[in-house]
């Protein structure tokens, strides 16, 4: 629980910092714009009237210093015309789609030839933003963009490193159980061996015999978490009657279980040990969501190459808002529950068989159906 408190508490920074650079960043460069933007509009002024300058020189005026002003610009996109709209002078500009649109633009200053008159010829010097300009207003949505990418790989990191931890976890918890399991298993197996020499006759040392099977089996499947399965081609159903035998000995007669196979057996890659473990933990949940009385319905069918099993009870079904955490870590409805049986079953179907297992349906009062999907 810390761990995921403390792995919110970083989302949670990294997207504000993100915001506020991105506002920062918004703000800084709208004043750098609008600066600049005036800056450029006073340079046209200049450029214009260095332009209405050459226009209305005679032999004796000095036209250095127009020439200078008019040769200096070398950024801005400039189309000059005539009061009939004929261009007569471009600058900066190469392509002829850019020059009529610069052209018709709304960005131009208005120079009359004749100083004294607003009624003479005159010519429009029609200007657009420069390249530069133009970069440094789209720089902060690429930088903002930059930012939320950056946010994505750190969360995708950190979510990525608490998983890894996890499954750290789970195959150390898984590992040490079985070998906590081998030596008392190996002593109940010497023990039933020594019985039976001594009790032949006795009619209790077959089910003891049984559950000792029992308990190997289960150290052989927490031996196997973390480790790659070996799947072979296995009936289906010869796995699940497997365990609606082991969970008809193991629950109250007021439980039915209801096989609803078909005719033609499904054979399919898995390992039979652990994916048996899978339904025992989806019966057993069932079995609890009824609270010892109702029906669990096994139905299996082959639609093309895949197989879809359905484990159905009609208990006290899942609320909505936990439909979305039930496989997770942790979660259970029950008070001494840890709340690993599902989500082991979902590493189990999805890791090692390459299948998927889902909440197909559930309503409150009325029950559940996950859905298991394999490989024919």
């Amino acid at each position: 629980m810390q761990w995921t408190d403390k792995i919110r508490q970083v989302k949670i920074i990294l997207v504000v910092a993100a915001i506020i650079i991105a506002v920062a960043s918004l703000v800084v460069s709208n004043y750098l714009v609008r600066d600049l933007s005036r800056e450029e509009r006073q340079n046209m002024e200049v450029w214009a009237e260095a332009m209405r300058a050459l226009s209305t020189a005679d032999e004796n005026t000095d036209l250095n210093l127009a020439l200078k002003v008019l040769a200096g610009n070398n950024t801005i996109p400039i189309v000059v015309k005539d009061m009939t709209g004929n261009i007569i002078d471009k600058r900066n500009i190469i392509d002829s789609l850019d020059i009529r649109h610069i052209a018709t633009s709304n960005d131009f200053i208005r120079i009359y030839l004749d100083e004294d008159s607003t009624e003479s010829d005159y010519i429009d010097v029609c200007y657009e933003e420069s390249i530069m300009l133009k970069r440094l207003a789209t720089y902060p949505y690429v930088q903002l963009g930059v930012v939320l990418i950056f946010v994505v790989i750190a969360i995708f990191a950190l979510l990525t490193s608490k998983r890894a931890e996890q499954n750290k976890v789970w195959v150390g918890l898984s590992k040490e159980t079985a070998h906590q399991l081998g030596t008392p298993i190996s002593s109940l197996m010497a023990w039933t061996e020594m019985l039976k020499e001594t009790y032949p006759d006795d009619e209790l040392l077959p089910e003891m015999e049984k559950d000792v099977r029992r308990l190997q089996l289960i150290a052989e499947r927490f031996s196997k978490i973390g480790s790659v399965p070996e799947p072979r081609e296995t009936s289906l159903t010869e796995v699940l009657n497997h365990v609606v035998e082991y969970m008809d000995r193991r629950t109250s007669s007021k439980v039915s279980i209801v096989r609803d196979f078909p005719a033609n057996d499904a054979i399919v890659r898995i390992n039979a040990s652990l994916f048996e473990w899978v339904i025992e933990n989806l019966c057993k949940n069932a079995v609890d969501a009824m609270e010892g009385t109702g029906t669990i319905r096994l139905h299996y069918e082959t639609v093309s190459d895949h197989v879809i099993l359905d484990v159905s009870d009609n208990g006290k079904g899942i609320r909505k808002k936990n439909l979305q955490t039930v496989f997770k870590p942790g979660f259970t409805t029950k008070s001494r529950g840890w709340g690993l049986g599902l989500s082991l079953a979902k590493r189990i179907v999805e890791e090692y068989h390459g299948g998927k297992i889902y909440v197909k349906s559930s309503e409150v009062g009325k029950g559940t159906t996950f859905r298991i999907e394999l490989k024919a």
